[in-house]
């Protein structure tokens, strides 16, 4: 009842508070974001008016100076000497007034040449060697080294050699009124940095932008910066961002679509709110780009600060309405609440529990009171038999704790006094024949003298076999005292080992006609930090167990001897451990063993003891390798077929690289 209660009062006080405020504060943001997005957009286009602007007026100037010089009395006068002396005039004639009139290049033409229109003022691409005729070290200016520049376009180019120029044409005509030439003059924008500084000056006046922006303006040859005042690293003392490329977005809008390009874009280093405009040259093709900008980070700042706001001063007022909501329905609903929950709390044992006072002291408070009182009354009644048994239940948890660890620790003390008793009498009786074997060997080897130099191998292969028998012994012992033991770690070639092994193996795989599949090469893998014998006595035990478990000695049924093959494989794993793969066509793994068969003492042979395995694993894993079983899959060449695979899995060597 006092669950409906409340949730009703919830409901008609908060359900249009927060409903309401939310949708309205909502709203806010996002007309407020857009808003101010709109604002920026505005103010880059009429940036990159402006930047027109005065880019066209350039290109005007330019055209009316060429035609202007065309016209000029000083120009007759020089055309009028005499041809020998003509030449030499000319010349000094217009690199005076290409100076006077702050142009690259300006050069009279014959009055045959082609593609020339009258009085033509535009933008153009020249290439090097048309750039040195129209004038020394132009071609020097416009060569660009290009910059690797993130998002830009693939492309295999390295430098930019080719400009681009402001040009303009204007006949030149004779006394009679005939077409005795054309004037060409212009102006190189690579590298024109007076030029691009004065247009961002135009553009962007010192204390233009509030909040700490940056205005940057920039020309384009093609999507190369050719003459720019974006800077590589942001620092206004660091090098310019000539030979940095436009992203690949806006190249393929602006130079592939041809549009006016407004709003965000990454510049070099950092987002800008960017204006880009394409320029063509006087056939209609886009060769190049206007670009003015400025930094997008201040803005987007004050933007997120002023939402961010808008939204606390929504937050707050929707808190404020809500907590004087809660408060005046709480009196209401909240002692009828206490009393229910006092009664779940005493249904749940906890006999304290009570209402307590409750204001104001109305029927409410007086039913609380009579409340607690009953409650009262019942826990004297209850309390010293609830107190007898909770010491019941102590005791009771107590001894069984006790006994589960008693239980625990006799398991474990089992298992090791097992293990230490195996481990020494397998001490004692393998030490003592070996011992007899090198003494009689050493015996042998002094007795024959240089009579033994036939068998010296044979020889040499007992003294390195009844070492690894000391050291089988040895890491037995290591599992009961492993901190006394460890093994010599060497920088080996997996594959070397593995054909060491197939030595002492080789007369088992004759003897049960077992065919021999090897494909582990050396040097195709790095180098493995192991010791030697350890590695070749888990080699050799999971060798021998798959000639058994072919031959039937291992619980199975065996295979017949056309299907017995041994197959070893090596490879690098993703995660760059070295992989060793040792297969048979047996007849596989069962669920039931698979889930055993790295416990020690567990054993499908008949004469196991069941050591073999989990010893190998433990060896493995004291290097940081692993050992893993399963059934050899269908779908991997290297080992496809029925039967069981064991991979072994070590750690490469740091110092090693594969071939």
């Amino acid at each position: 009842m006092s669950q409906s209660i409340r949730h009703r009062l919830l409901a008609l006080t908060l359900v249009p508070l927060l409903g309401v405020l939310p949708l309205l504060g909502l709203i806010l943001l996002l007309w407020g974001n857009t808003a101010i997005d709109g604002l920026l957009i505005s103010k880059i286009r009429s940036d990159l008016a402006v930047a027109q602007g005065y880019f066209d007026r350039v290109l005007a100037e330019v055209g009316s100076g060429t035609q202007a010089v065309a016209e000029s009395y000083r120009l007759q006068r020089a055309l009028a000497i005499p041809t020998p002396e003509r030449a030499a005039a000319l010349d000094g004639l217009l690199s005076q007034v290409r100076h006077e009139r702050g142009l690259d290049f300006l050069q009279l033409l014959p009055p045959d040449t082609a593609g020339v229109a009258d009085n033509s003022t535009s933008v153009a691409v020249l290439p090097a060697a048309e750039l040195d005729a129209l004038a020394p070290g132009l071609s020097e200016q416009s060569r660009i080294a290009l910059v690797a520049t993130d998002g830009a376009a693939p492309t295999d180019r390295t430098a930019e050699d080719r400009g681009l120029v402001l040009v303009a044409h204007a006949r030149v005509t004779g006394a009679a009124g005939q077409t005795v030439g054309w004037l060409r003059g212009g102006v190189l924008l690579n590298r024109n940095l007076g030029f691009i500084d004065h247009i961002n000056e135009i553009v962007y006046p010192a204390g233009s932008l509030a909040f700490g922006s940056q205005g940057t303006a920039t020309l384009f040859l093609d999507d190369v910066r050719v003459s720019t005042n974006v800077r590589l690293f942001g620092d206004p003392a660091a090098e310019r961002a000539i030979g940095t490329r436009v992203s690949a977005v806006v190249r393929e809008a602006v130079l592939g679509r041809g549009d006016t390009w407004l709003g965000r874009a990454f510049v070099v280093k950092d987002w800008y709110v960017s204006g880009y405009l394409p320029l063509a040259d006087a056939g209609g093709r886009r060769v190049g780009m206007l670009y003015v900008g400025f930094l997008e980070r201040p803005f987007v700042a004050v933007k997120y600060a002023v939402l961010a706001g808008i939204g606390l001063v929504f937050f707050a007022v929707m808190l404020l309405a809500a907590w004087w909501s809660l408060r005046a329905a709480g009196r209401i609903f909240r002692p009828l609440e206490r009393m229910t929950e006092t009664m779940r709390r005493v249904e749940s044992g906890e006999a304290t529990a009570r209402v307590g006072p409750v204001t104001p002291p109305d029927e409410i408070g007086r039913l609380a009171t009579t409340l607690d009182h009953l409650l009262d009354t019942v826990d004297d009644k209850t309390r010293a038999l609830q107190h007898w048994g909770d010491a019941l239940d102590h005791k009771v948890a107590e001894r069984t704790a006790a006994l589960e660890a008693a239980q625990q620790q006799l398991v474990r003390s089992e298992k090791l006094a097992a293990i230490g008793q195996l481990t020494a009498s397998i001490a004692h009786e393998i030490n003592n024949p070996i011992a007899v074997i090198q003494g009689n060997l050493d015996l042998m080897r002094l007795t024959l003298g240089a009579h033994a130099t036939p068998v010296r191998d044979e020889i040499r292969l007992i003294d390195a076999q009844v070492e690894r028998m000391r050291l089988i012994v040895t890491q037995l012992l290591q599992y009961a005292r492993p901190n006394e033991y460890a093994g010599y770690v060497e920088r080996l070639d997996a594959a070397e080992v593995v054909q060491d092994s197939l030595v002492l193996v080789r007369h088992l795989l004759e003897r049960e006609r077992v065919r021999l599949d090897n494909r582990c090469v050396a040097g195709s893998a790095p180098r493995v930090a192991i010791n030697r014998q350890e590695l070749q006595q888990v080699l050799i035990n999971l060798m021998v167990n798959a000639v058994q478990a072919m031959a039937g000695g291992s619980g199975g049924s065996g295979v017949s001897d056309r299907e017995r093959v041994l197959t070893l494989a090596m490879r690098e794993a993703a995660d760059g451990a070295v992989c060793i793969d040792v297969a048979d066509t047996g007849p596989g793994l069962d669920e039931a063993t698979r889930a055993a068969l790295f416990q020690p003492f567990f054993t499908t042979k008949r004469d196991g003891n069941g050591l073999g395995l989990w010893i190998s694993r433990g060896l493995l894993e004291r290097y940081g390798g692993a050992l893993r079983a399963a059934n050899r899959p269908a779908d991997n060449p290297t080992t496809a077929g029925p039967g069981a695979v064991f991979t072994i899995c070590l750690l490469a060597d740091v110092r090693s690289t594969p071939p």
